[in-house]
């Protein structure tokens, strides 16, 4: 671990000294500040220059761990440029985990990061895992259901936010299985207990509009009896239909089209994209 040393330069300014570097004994490596956010809440703040790892996240870390001290709070936070990749895998690193993002209009937005008086050390095993958990990509998982009629009608939801139509279902809950989220969203959406088939196949929907991409779970479920059985939320569902192919190219959404007409030329591929079955690689 790098010899550092916080060094008060006033008003919660800390000089960052490294005893055992490269340079100079003593020699500065930039700042690190400290200050209060609210009762519970410090904030932190760095500027390191050009400073390598990993002293650049054990001066973080040492300034997070001066912000407990000074403040006695539970909780530290520090917003991060999303454009300075360098710190935010070093504030990783000390410990503060991703929190969310705030905007800004007229410069880079910022990842709102943090660490708690209880979360394990960033030297741990605890702490390494916490971090990776914390940073990893987060994809959007949706799940829809697939219901036909005896004579192969596909159900589709007429819905009150967009002109296409589309099939049941929705996002997947944080901790719930897309098969659970089946379950729930036509209990939800169309007041019926859902019976789940089997997974019909997994498609990769790419970024579209101002949608991030995500991957589609399709399962088959049991038909519902009638149409009298269901009952409809309103703030979603303007209505259901039961479509025919040529229904549903009329008024289905192009990636429920796209999906669907796939699912006629090849029912058993497990995996699309964009509603085509991948084929892999050529070579």
């Amino acid at each position: 671990m790098p010899d550092l040393d916080l060094q008060d330069a006033g008003d919660g300014t800390y000089a960052v000294v490294d005893h055992d570097g490269l340079g100079p004994p003593g020699a500065m490596l930039g700042t690190v500040t400290v200050s209060s956010f609210d009762d519970h809440t410090a904030t932190v703040s760095w500027d390191l220059g050009p400073t390598e790892e990993p002293e650049r996240s054990t001066a973080i870390a040492m300034a997070v761990a001066r912000a407990f001290e000074d403040f006695g709070v539970t909780r530290v936070q520090a917003l991060v440029s999303l454009d300075a990749v360098a710190d935010r895998r070093a504030a990783a690193r000390a410990g503060l985990r991703r929190d969310g993002v705030v905007r800004h209009a007229h410069r880079s937005d910022e990842e709102l990061v943090s660490r708690l008086s209880d979360d394990p050390q960033p030297g741990s095993r605890e702490g390494f895992v916490a971090m990776l958990n914390a940073a990893l990509p987060r994809k959007r998982a949706i799940a829809q259901a697939l219901v036909r009629d005896e004579s192969g009608r596909v159900l589709l939801c007429e819905l009150t936010y967009k002109r296409e139509w589309d099939l049941p279902g929705g996002v997947v809950d944080p901790s719930e299985s897309p098969a659970g989220a089946i379950v729930r969203e036509l209990r939800e959406e169309l007041g019926v207990t859902a019976r789940v088939r089997r997974l019909v196949t997994v498609n990769y929907l790419p970024p579209w509009s101002a949608w991030d991409d995500a991957v589609l779970f399709v399962f088959e479920v049991e038909p519902f009896s009638d149409d009298e059985a269901m009952t409809l939320q309103p703030t979603e569902i303007a209505a259901v239909h039961w479509c025919t192919a040529d229904d549903v190219r009329e008024h289905g959404t192009a990636a429920t089209i796209r999906l669907l007409d796939g699912l006629d030329a090849d029912p058993d591929a497990p995996y699309r994209e964009a509603g085509t079955p991948f084929a892999g690689d050529a070579g």
